[in-house]
């Protein structure tokens, strides 16, 4: 077995350029300190204002046996989900129904009395405490043996520019939110570091395919493989880039819109959202991060998914009574597409398979999609949804489990647990006395 090497010594001792390394951090045979165990990877999922619980959650506990309409699309993963009613989040404090839900989602903890003012309640600012994914991450990466190029990476689609507690989930520590990148250009020039700008996508194998060829004849003819599977993904990405940059150019002055309202995204969000999960299953498959979050909109949100025949903001008609049941259905079309989204991620996981490892992408990752509301008429923290796919921490899956509004901190304690990092508490303590959720293995 070659010996474990650090990636200077490999740069090093090859003579290759910087710019190929991420072309073969996943390489087996290379024997990197973090390739000689199994990789656990994690990557949040959300969508906002509530869900209709009616046709989304199970009837029946137990065995996964059908899906409500809101779920339907993860049929092909029936045996690899696992649904959570009657998680609660309890956190309570300053800031609205919405900034507390999302603030507090990964956090745990009580937002910061702030400036913004939502609703009714009293205003607030930033969440107190880190968010578990990043938690998650600052132990990978304390590590040679699971320590990546990003550690995470926060990728979103139609985010608003605009920082506030609606709009940010993540968060590096206390009064730290980290801005997710919602933008395919903007993330491709972050994992691969070559295009300028949206104008000029040059391709970055070109400078590199020297250095590519050395390192093909220094690796086995299976990892010749991953290479060249994963220069081929490069180049047709690049390709596919250009080719939106070129058909959104439309050939006259273009009017100024005020900063931050995004409006001109909404029609684009399913292929946003295509570019940018595929963009995401890459760098898994790279090995670039573990630990990834996937923000779709923000709480609020008030994405028009004309795509499916609906014209009205998804926050306004969150807000309709259940009585309404025009708006309901609506409401069941947007938290069905939300779904498919989960689902074409899940697809490209199980479709990838694991470098150097066993099976796919899929069985050795978790994928928590999860909402700031369990209902968005009441704006309720009872049953926040929570709906776990995939094999990365081994749970038991192809259940539905039914718990008795149980803090949602226990179930961030177990995602802790489930990378070996057994917290006693994450966030308010208060809500983590009986440990870590338990039934999940």
């Amino acid at each position: 077995m070659p010996l474990t090497r650090t990636r200077r010594e490999f740069v090093r001792d090859l003579g290759i350029s910087a710019a190929a390394v991420p072309f073969v951090l996943n390489l087996p045979s290379l024997a990197f300190a973090n390739q000689t165990q199994r990789k656990k990877r994690i990557v949040f999922v959300f969508s906002p204002n509530g869900i209709v619980p009616k046709d989304f959650w199970p009837d029946e506990e137990g065995a996964l046996k059908t899906f409500k309409r809101i779920l339907e699309p993860l049929e092909p993963f029936k045996d690899k989900t696992l649904t959570l009613q009657g998680i609660s989040d309890k956190v309570r404090g300053d800031g609205d129904g919405h900034m507390r839900g999302i603030g507090c989602l990964l956090t745990g903890i009580e937002l910061y009395p702030g400036n913004i003012q939502g609703g009714s309640d009293t205003p607030a600012g930033w969440a107190k405490g880190l968010s578990v994914d990043q938690e998650i991450k600052n132990v990978l990466q304390a590590n040679a043996a699971t320590k990546t190029r990003f550690g995470s990476l926060e990728l979103g689609v139609m985010v608003p520019d605009r920082a506030d507690t609606w709009t940010r989930w993540c968060y590096a520590g206390p009064n730290k939110p980290i801005t997710p990148i919602d933008d395919p250009y903007q993330l491709f020039n972050k994992l691969y570091g070559r295009a300028k700008d949206n104008e000029a996508l040059a391709s970055v194998l070109d400078a590199v395919k020297d250095d590519l060829k050395t390192v093909s004849g220094k690796v086995s003819a299976a990892d010749k493989k991953l290479l060249e599977e994963h220069a081929a993904f490069v180049r047709d990405m690049e390709k596919e880039l250009k080719e939106q940059k070129a058909a959104a150019t439309v050939g006259h002055a273009v009017p100024k819109v005020e900063p931050g309202l995004r409006q001109d995204n909404n029609e684009q969000m399913p292929q946003i959202s295509k570019a940018q999960i595929e963009l995401l299953v890459n760098s898994f498959a790279a090995d670039f991060a573990r630990v990834a979050s996937y923000q779709i909109t923000n709480s609020v949100g008030q994405a028009k998914m004309k795509w499916l025949g609906v014209d009205e903001g998804h926050h306004d008609l969150s807000h309709e009574p259940d009585s309404n049941e025009k708006a309901q259905e609506k409401l069941v079309k947007i938290n069905r597409w939300y779904c498919e989204q989960v689902a074409y991620l899940a697809k490209r996981l199980a479709e990838t398979k694991e470098p150097g490892g066993n099976g796919s992408l899929l069985d050795n990752t978790l994928i928590v999609w999860t909402n700031e509301l369990g209902k968005g008429n009441s704006h309720t923290h009872d049953n926040t949804p929570f709906v776990l796919v995939g094999g990365g921490l081994d749970y038991k899956t192809g259940r539905a489990l039914k718990f008795k509004n149980t803090p949602h901190n226990r179930l961030l304690m177990a995602l802790a647990h489930g990378f070996g990092h057994n917290v006693k508490s994450f966030g308010n303590p208060v809500y983590c006395a009986e440990g870590a959720l338990t039934g999940l293995v």
